[in-house]
């Protein structure tokens, strides 16, 4: 009788380590992180030409946020009533101002300029980041806040396309999608920031024309403000872009097989 319950209680030892041992090897089974999708070489390919699209993008708005032709601010061109007038132009970090000789001018225009013409130029650094003291252009004072503002937008959205392009790279060099959707908020971001120090640069532009009326002035746009606003546009379509790359289906293909099925 004694033998056969030590049996017995051999028999359930060994059943019962077995059950945990089925368990043990089971959990760790479902304990195993499970590896992240890899990209295929195709989507790897339209990856890169994405960014290839949005470094055009970032350096159009280095080019842009590096010059000073955002705008061009002419006198009319007799105003000085000899042979010369003068005009300025200026961007986010300083501003210039140029002596041109009115026979250089096209007789058909008014006012001074356009910059490109040849003549004596005067180029100074803003004094806002420094000493906090604003510029006086043709008896015009800057408006130091708003010119600070557009210039701290730009700047974040540098900043933005930096870490945009830090996640692409990840994206690509360790062949997974998942750091497409954060490379699609920063670049959409850094394009929208673009375009709002744009805005809030033209409104500087208006405040300084409306501090004094006594010299009469024509103000436009000049390339670099194109550059910065292309760039913009660029970074905002680049973002779009790889958000349709992060996404686990082609919503095109899907549609188009939606349309032939309801055809069929």
């Amino acid at each position: 009788m004694w033998s056969n319950f030590f049996l017995q209680q051999d028999d359930d030892g060994r059943g019962g380590m077995g059950a945990l041992g089925g368990a043990g090897s089971k959990s760790g089974r479902t304990g195993k992180r499970a590896r992240p999708p890899r990209m295929s070489d195709s989507e790897e390919g339209k990856i890169k030409l994405a960014f290839f699209l949005v470094l055009i993008g970032v350096t159009l708005t280095v080019l842009g946020m590096g010059t000073e032709f955002w705008v061009e601010l002419s006198q009319p061109k007799h105003f000085r009533n000899n042979q010369t007038c003068e005009m300025a132009h200026y961007g986010l970090w300083k501003s210039c101002v140029r002596t041109l000789w009115v026979t250089d001018i096209d007789p058909e225009r008014e006012s001074c300029g356009p910059a490109e013409l040849p003549g004596e130029s005067n180029c100074t650094y803003f004094k806002f980041y420094t000493s906090g003291e604003n510029a006086v252009i043709f008896k015009k004072t800057t408006q130091k806040s708003l010119h600070i503002a557009g210039a701290m937008l730009a700047l974040l959205s540098l900043f933005m396309m930096v870490m945009g392009s830090v996640c692409i790279t990840m994206s690509i060099s360790k062949s997974v999608p998942f750091f497409l959707k954060p490379a699609t908020i920063c670049f959409v971001c850094s394009g929208i920031l673009v375009l709002l120090s744009i805005i809030v640069f033209h409104q500087s532009i208006l405040a300084l024309l409306a501090s004094d009326h006594s010299i009469p002035l024509h103000h436009e746009l000049s390339w670099s403000v194109a550059c910065v606003g292309s760039s913009g546009a660029i970074l905002i379509i680049g973002g779009l872009i790889f958000l349709l790359l992060s996404l686990p289906y082609n919503p095109l293909e899907k549609c188009f097989r939606q349309q032939s099925s309801s055809d069929a």
